[in-house]
């Protein structure tokens, strides 16, 4: 598939898989729980044909590797490509149907996530696919509306109306595009925020009452895409970092921005109203693109930023210093306060695996700031695990936390799935699968329930 001998992130557990894979009747470690009746999908980077001499870790071809778990048993794992033109073409199969919008066809390579009945797989700059129960790809979406730059890889899903929420960004004009799509499938609302640059806005947040922007110093780079660069963005020392407020009833207009300290942030944890204030628990970077394009500068942390648009003031507080990526919450609390949150500990170089890597699943009780870690074990790399909810839920911690894990001992991987009650015990249950799961980006649990057959 591609020369992978020059190029760290096509190396170890980052170097594609060249086949697709369905395997039946998992071997399971332990016992799963009988009430999780649903798929655990995750996105990532499969790359056709790369070019190691202009890689870059977020520009790989899409593919999602799920399990299929009901009944106590792991009825399935299998992993298939998001069929973009570059896909179909390798696989000699037909383009899929594509619909107006975005600034290209896509790799769908970041999120995947299910609304309106099917998965939808996610990239910036392009329009989602939308793919069935199987991860085969149907087709593109612009649900019914004008999506110029298609959206974002980070929806917010309302857990009161189950609307979705996301951002999109130009690549030239300096504009942020706040989009509202319902329970349908429909674009029901879109707002354009001015920004003074053309940024990379990789995710948002929403509270009950307020939609949150980041508007931070990574910035579009025209001479680097003119030069053909893989990924023309870079960190701006003169750009001024903002945080955006904007009332979901009101409009653009609206928007108060205050200013944040020099920073990027790839993903917030949740953020919720406080009276005026607004507060976003956040994983913050010092820097991303400054002198490396491959990663950051400096490993990043969870932060809480208490935003005041009144006062107009941000105040922020180290929440824990250790390095973490890929928050996550239960998500029946979207928007609203929430006690506890799930980070990976891990740098992105060490999602490449090896025997000396260590990593950890790490939950906050943002209450009581105690912490409680899963340690991976040497040599096992864990990247983002997701909360999936019990259905007898008293507590916002009652559930489960999964993902895949790598071994490096073996070169196998696993699905994990821990009690998120008590994330130092042993897992709850180890599905083993037959092949490498490489490193890859973001996942869900999609309970069966949620997509059409």
């Amino acid at each position: 598939m591609t020369d992978t001998a020059s190029h760290t992130f096509l190396e170890g557990n980052f170097a594609p898989v060249g086949t697709e894979v369905t395997a039946w009747d998992l071997p399971v470690r332990g016992a799963l729980p009988p009430e999780l009746d649903g798929t655990y999908v995750r996105n990532g980077p499969n790359p056709v044909a790369a070019d190691p001499s202009n890689y870059h870790w977020f520009i790989g071809e899409g593919m999602l590797h799920g399990v299929r778990l009901s009944g106590g048993k792991a009825q399935w794992y299998r992993n298939r490509w998001v069929r973009s033109p570059k896909v179909a073409a390798m696989q000699g199969r037909e383009r899929i149907p594509r619909q107006e919008g975005g600034f290209f066809p896509g790799q769908g390579n970041t999120n995947v996530v299910a609304h309106a009945g099917t998965l939808l797989a996610l990239t910036e700059g392009s329009l989602p696919y939308r793919l069935d129960s199987e991860f085969e790809t149907m087709c593109e979406t612009n649900f019914g509306g004008v999506l110029p730059y298609g959206v974002n890889a980070h929806p917010k899903f309302d857990p009161v109306t189950g609307n979705m929420h996301v951002m999109s960004y130009h690549f030239l004009d300096a504009l942020l595009g706040y989009h509202e799509i319902d329970t349908d499938g429909h674009l029901v609302r879109t707002e354009l925020l001015a920004t003074a640059k053309p940024v990379m806005a990789h995710d948002m947040a929403i509270t009950s009452s307020k939609v949150v922007a980041f508007d931070l110093p990574v910035v579009f780079d025209l001479d680097m895409a003119a030069a053909g660069r893989a990924m023309p963005f870079r960190w701006d020392d003169e750009y001024v970092p903002r945080v955006g407020l904007m009332p979901r009833n009101g409009g653009a207009e609206d928007t108060v921005w205050l200013e944040v300290e020099p920073c990027y942030v790839f993903h917030p944890l949740n953020a919720y109203d406080d009276g005026d204030t607004v507060v976003v628990d956040v994983a913050r970077h010092p820097s991303m693109f400054r002198t490396d394009l491959d990663e950051g500068e400096g490993p990043p942390v969870l932060v809480r930023w208490r935003l005041d648009p009144v006062a107009g003031t941000v105040t922020s507080e180290l929440l824990d210093d250790r390095p973490q990526e890929f928050p996550r919450i239960n998500e029946r609390f979207t928007g609203m306060a929430h006690r506890f949150g799930y980070t990976a500990g891990v740098g992105v170089a060490q999602l490449g695996g090896g025997n000396d890597v260590t990593t950890s699943v790490i939950k906050h009780d943002l209450h009581t700031g105690v912490t409680q870690e899963h340690d991976m074990g040497r040599g096992r790399t864990a990247g983002e695990f997701v909360f999936v909810p019990s259905s007898e839920a008293r507590n916002e911690d009652d559930g489960w936390l999964m993902g895949f894990v790598h071994d490096a001992s073996t070169g196998q991987s696993e699905l994990v799935v821990i009690d998120a009650t008590d994330v130092t015990a042993e897992p709850v249950a180890v599905v083993e699968l037959p092949v490498r799961v490489p490193a890859g980006f973001h996942g869900n649990w999609v309970d069966h329930s949620a997509l059409e057959d």
